[in-house]
């Protein structure tokens, strides 16, 4: 039997493991990338039809977070949290046998419905044990780990297309979903007690849900999230066609550009957790927001000025995804600071809210898809609007200020 952490007191490796469950996401979704022209040719489609399957990847995410929260309320989080990856498991390998992209884009839908488990509940495992500022820091702890799946999937995914088919790529993440299984079976504390697990009808969950989508706090925090996301999903989906078919790049050097703007968002991620005692979440949240527009403003004027120069594309990039690193963890704990009694919940409705922007941010790409920067760029900046201007309306909460 897994043991009970009391709240303001948890293990100091349990924020790094809780990296590995969150990290699934961005794993699944980064390692493949720079398979898509081999995807495209190995099922005979047009270039741009293999960002389809990132698309159903997003809308996955989106509709499992918000079943798995409610689980997670209920059932606690450890159960839910083991379910959820035995999906992305079985799906994972439905991936790598899959006989045409239609497939492969139902079996990524369902694999993300699973894979949302470990994105949801990690996220309310923090929110079970910190609060406020205590709890971005947390999470920008987490995000070190979580990270690393930016960092490392498309360099390996990189390394497989070079030796061996776009299917193996697959099978590793099968292998990846089994260790959280038994991980998650073996080794995560029970963070959530019996006596406060909640147990609603499908009518007392909306109620519950428009009760937290209502409150302004949250609602102000989870639009910048959610725009946020919009921005970053307009990189992930559009930046395998602008290195790979617009600048000639191969696989492994996309992968090596990509780790670049992964490791400017884990390392935005730690600085993160030094500034905010400092500055305060309300005065990050601000100028991070500012500075992403400015970046993105700047990568828009370059891609219809027609700059075909790599690194003047890639160093607006390297600073937008920087700001990803804070942008991720403040407004998430943000939104969650009045929701401790329904953290699975409130965090449920976040992820999905942020996650069915980044699924329409991907079909949008695909539809804009020409080997320039521009498409990608203009709903990078669009994302960035939204923030700026959700950020005008958004209450400064006292319990973060200095």
């Amino acid at each position: 039997m897994s043991t009970h952490v009391a709240p303001a007191r948890y293990p100091a490796w349990l924020p790094s493991f809780l990296g590995l469950f969150i990290a699934v996401g961005p794993a699944a979704t980064d390692m493949y990338l720079p398979s898509f022209p081999a995807v495209e040719a190995s099922f005979g489609t047009a270039p741009g039809t293999a960002q389809l399957t990132l698309a159903t990847w997003f809308a996955g995410l989106a509709v499992g977070q918000i079943t798995q929260g409610t689980l997670s309320d209920r059932f606690g989080r450890r159960r839910p949290l083991i379910a959820g990856f035995a999906v992305f498991t079985l799906c994972s390998i439905g991936c790598a046998l899959a006989p045409s992209l239609t497939a492969l884009a139902i079996f990524r839908a369902v694999a993300a419905f699973g894979a949302s488990a470990g994105m949801v509940i990690a996220r309310a495992v923090v929110r079970d044990l910190a609060e406020g500022q205590e709890a971005a820091i947390m999470m920008s702890r987490l995000i070190l780990v979580m990270g690393v799946a930016p960092v490392l999937a498309p360099t390996l995914g990189g390394l497989i297309l070079a030796f061996a088919h776009w299917r193996v790529i697959f099978w590793v993440l099968t292998l990846y979903g089994a260790a959280c299984i038994v991980s998650a079976w073996r080794i995560l504390p029970e963070t959530l007690p019996a006596e406060r697990r909640t147990r609603l009808g499908l009518a007392g969950q909306m109620q519950r849900y428009g009760m937290i989508g209502r409150e302004r706090t949250f609602l102000a925090h989870a639009i910048m999230g959610g725009c946020s996301t919009f921005c970053m999903f307009a990189y992930l989906a559009g930046c395998a066609p602008v290195f790979e078919d617009g600048f000639g790049l191969s696989p492994s050097a996309f992968a090596l550009i990509f780790g670049l703007c992964a490791c400017s968002l884990v390392a935005c991620s730690q600085l993160n957790a030094r500034l905010l005692p400092v500055f305060g979440l309300n005065r990050m949240l601000t100028v991070v927001a500012r500075v992403s527009f400015c970046g993105t403003l700047v990568l828009l004027g370059l891609a219809f000025a027609g700059v075909h120069v790599l690194w003047a594309i890639v160093a607006p990039l390297v600073v937008v995804i920087g700001c990803q690193g804070f942008n991720n963890a403040n407004a998430t704990a943000g939104a969650l600071t009045r929701h401790a009694g329904h953290a699975g919940s409130a965090s449920a409705l976040m992820g999905t809210f942020q996650f069915s922007l980044g699924a329409v941010s991907g079909l949008l790409v695909g539809l804009l898809t020409d080997g320039t920067p521009r498409g990608m760029a203009a709903l990078m900046a669009a994302g960035m609007l939204g923030a700026v201007i959700a950020d005008r309306f958004r209450p400064r909460a006292e319990s973060f200020r200095r």
